[in-house]
């Protein structure tokens, strides 16, 4: 379907053709007219099927009608609130709204966390009718009291599902009671788990349900194989892979942030130029390696799955992950950054022993089993083999202690004392008492008594002086 189809206004719709799209994707088509009749709705999209457009071109157009001119902040209060889980999807989620917005005067801005709070503060003094923020930093801000969200009219909640997983609950929660009443509220999804359900029931008033693709369905044009490996060989099979391969534009997914930091500079010791995105980076270098990625600057970006949440890479040809997700409705997250727009990806997924349970638990909700594959030289237990049939193991061996020489001659050695057994029990040895009688006082020895030295003078000599002298 055509977006003129949809009942878009001329500006929005010049907007669309600048970028190059004629023709609206299934939630697009589905959603913007719901929107517009200012239902609300709850969407089910996976990432990458337009999602972010099927709720930003409505709400533009609903606020078009308070589009104006003026430099006063009074006449530019916040109308719509975009809640996104990260700062990579809410800066994304606000260069849609700039880009399809340019025709129109509407001021819109965006607030997260990592960056200096008082540029944030100077853009919502000005006046914006749009915001977009993460939950954490749009708190700070209504404690600063320098935002006022008494006028907003609608609320879209992006990725809500990512948001319950981040703890963020009792922010949604908090903030919702700061909102009037009345008003519009949109809600999308890529999964809907039970907390989810029980989210929107509480927000939503006879939401309007759209789910444009099978519920936790992998992209049917994604290449998924698994390759079974050992644990410690997983790094040398994925600079492997890359290299053999010639795999340019790498998506790496790493369970911790340590270990996206650790990989990403072990792949630069093999000569395979990496980088890393994590909660612990600073925007500017998250914004940096994304930027890098893109350009093919670096072949391989190492992330978590929190700070890949909203990457928009046009085209993405490889995912690979390095450690499976503990919920299997992250797999398809992650999958769902290649294969977009009709075109084709890969999807390779590094299985030791450890994780065939998660695996497992994968293939249950896709329904199917995923292709397995062996590279020559990695397979599972392919070190302890070639270790064994070389005679040695991964640990060193140690030398024996060489034998002492009189151990062997026997000679000068005392007998070691028999060793009793450990499981026997221990019993005390009788003590042997005997009756000492004491001694009698007529034996004992006289007390030696020490005699005064006689003077010299006093002492007769030993012999009498001769009469010579």
């Amino acid at each position: 379907m055509s977006f003129e189809t949809l009942g878009l206004s001329a500006e929005l719709l010049r907007a669309v053709a600048d970028q190059g799209y004629t023709e609206a994707t299934p939630i697009q088509e589905q959603a913007i007219p719901v929107v517009l009749e200012g239902r609300d709705l709850m969407g089910g999209a996976q990432t990458g099927t337009g999602k972010t457009a099927s709720f930003t071109l409505p709400l533009l157009q609903l606020l078009s009608v308070h589009a104006n001119t003026s430099t006063s902040p009074a006449k530019h209060p916040v109308r719509a609130l975009i809640l996104t889980p990260t700062r990579e999807l809410a800066a994304q989620v606000e260069e849609s709204v700039q880009t399809y917005g340019k025709y129109l005067p509407l001021k819109s801005t965006v607030v997260f966390g990592g960056v200096n709070i008082k540029d944030q503060i100077a853009a919502l003094k000005g006046g914006v009718e749009i915001l977009v923020a993460t939950p954490g930093r749009l708190l700070d801000h209504v404690e600063q009291k320098t935002v006022n969200l008494s006028k907003v009219e609608i609320l879209v909640l992006d990725e809500a599902d990512r948001m319950l997983d981040m703890g963020f609950l009792p922010d949604i929660k908090r903030i919702i009671a700061l909102l009037p009443a009345k008003r519009q509220n949109l809600l999308f999804s890529a999964t809907f788990a039970g907390e989810i359900k029980k989210l929107s029931d509480q927000l939503l008033t006879d939401p309007v349900l759209i789910e444009v693709a099978r519920r936790n369905a992998a992209a049917e044009n994604v290449t998924q194989v698994v390759y079974p490996v050992d644990h410690e060989r997983k790094r040398d099979l994925l600079a492997h892979l890359i290299k053999s391969e010639n795999l340019q534009q790498v998506l790496v997914f790493s369970r911790t942030k340590h270990g996206a930091s650790r990989l990403s500079q072990q792949l630069e010791k093999d000569g395979i130029s990496a980088t890393a995105i994590h909660g612990d980076k600073s925007q500017q270098q998250r914004t940096q390696a994304l930027a890098e990625f893109k350009t093919g600057t670096v072949r391989v970006l190492v992330a978590t799955d929190v700070a890949a949440r909203g990457l928009d890479i046009d085209q993405l040809p490889h995912v690979v992950n390095f450690d499976l997700p503990n919920a299997p409705e992250d797999y398809v997250h992650r999958i769902g950054r290649t294969g977009r727009a009709g075109s084709s990806g890969e999807a390779i997924s590094l299985v030791c022993a450890d994780e065939l349970r998660m695996l497992a638990e994968i293939e249950s909700m896709l329904k199917r089993e995923l292709p397995r594959k062996t590279v020559p030289g990695f397979e599972p237990g392919a070190a302890a083999q070639i270790a064994a049939r070389a005679g040695f193991s991964d640990r060193p061996r140690r030398e024996p202690r060489p034998e002492h020489p009189r151990s062997r001659e026997g000679r000068n050695v005392a007998p070691r004392p028999p060793v009793n057994s450990l499981d026997a029990p221990y019993v005390t040895p009788p003590i042997k008492q005997e009756t000492v009688q004491p001694a009698s006082t007529s034996h004992a020895n006289p007390r030696q008594t020490a005699k005064k030295p006689i003077p010299a003078l006093l002492m007769r000599p030993a012999t009498p002086p001769s009469e010579g002298n």
